[in-house]
């Protein structure tokens, strides 16, 4: 069974319109990233690396107050002993 020209001709339109549209995604991905991109640096926000550094230290401050608050508290348990 052979296939007749006009069938090759809307094969090979199909693939065109397939390839085209892909195209049309690539481009509109990239436009639509610019335009995030540019409306983020407009803002005030912070990326996630300086996010998490703020968040580590933030951890590492409660952890050395909760240190210090059991010694006030073991300090203060003796000074009320003697």
């Amino acid at each position: 069974m052979t296939r007749g020209p006009i069938f090759e001709d809307l094969a090979k339109l199909m693939n065109d319109a397939a390839g085209m549209a892909g195209g049309v995604r690539r481009e509109i991905e990239t436009v639509v990233k610019t335009q995030l991109e540019r409306l983020l640096s407009t803002m005030d926000v912070v990326t996630r690396e300086e996010f998490e550094a703020v968040r580590d230290m933030a951890a590492m401050a409660r952890d050395e107050n909760d240190r210090l608050a059991a010694r006030i508290a073991e300090l203060e348990t003796k000074l009320n002993a003697k």
